[in-house]
């Protein structure tokens, strides 16, 4: 009686355990399934919004600026800027903005144009950077009225360079057109202007969006600052 009593409490602990196990394996099973799942919908997200992920916190005065290359036009000609190159002559101011060929950002590449001489007596380089495509920029470099072919602006269609920058696109408002009639179906870059000396290092960042300033404004800072570097 007590051999019998001994195989029926062995066998009822087997099921016991047999049953805690099996429970845990599914957990584990589903707990995998959640896991797939979630890096599914994080890399649909990331292929959806490249930028949502993006480092979203503008780089301040001090930081490193993150080095890039891209494509480029002056005077409506087309070359390959090196931040990295330009940087070896001087000064650099990079700024961001919007759009060729709208309100704000004409007047700032007319008052850039305008000061052009002065920068270069500082020994500093301009360089704008916008989500236009590369030939709308030909168009807008070469411009009298704008860039007037004074300095280079830069092509950043999918918008790697502002992100690097902590600068996040905006997307433009639906049936949004330029000066020229043209509609806009590219995103925009916040208005922000970062001065960086010689030594890789940002020394100063303006910001529309919070320093709450003109676009010309961001000119006359910028020419304020490379002229004391």
């Amino acid at each position: 009686m007590f051999k019998v009593f001994t195989r029926l409490f062995i066998n009822s602990c087997k099921f016991v355990s047999d049953y805690n196990s099996n429970r845990i394996q599914k957990q584990f099973v589903m707990s995998k399934k959640n896991y797939f799942s979630f890096a599914l919908i994080l890399a649909l997200l990331l292929f959806i919004n490249p930028y949502s992920f993006a480092q979203m916190k503008v780089l301040s005065k001090g930081a490193k600026a993150p080095m890039f290359s891209s494509k480029a036009s002056m005077a409506g000609n087309e070359f390959e800027f090196s931040l990295k190159q330009a940087l070896e002559k001087g000064p650099v101011v990079v700024y961001f903005y919007p759009a060729a060929y709208t309100g704000g950002c004409d007047l700032e590449a007319h008052t850039f144009a305008e000061m052009k001489d002065k920068f270069t007596a500082a020994g500093a380089t301009i360089i704008g950077v916008s989500a236009d495509d590369i030939e709308r920029l030909k168009s807008f470099s070469s411009n009298p009225d704008y860039c007037a072919g004074k300095f280079p602006v830069a092509s950043d269609e999918d918008g790697k360079i502002a992100a690097s920058y902590g600068l996040e696109i905006i997307s433009p408002k639906p049936g949004a057109k330029d000066v020229t009639g043209q509609e806009i179906t590219h995103g925009f870059i916040p208005r922000t202007t970062f001065v960086i000396n010689k030594n890789d290092e940002v020394v100063a960042v303006f910001s529309s969006e919070t320093d709450h300033i003109s676009p010309d404004e961001h000119v006359k800072k910028s020419l304020e600052i490379v002229s004391k570097l």
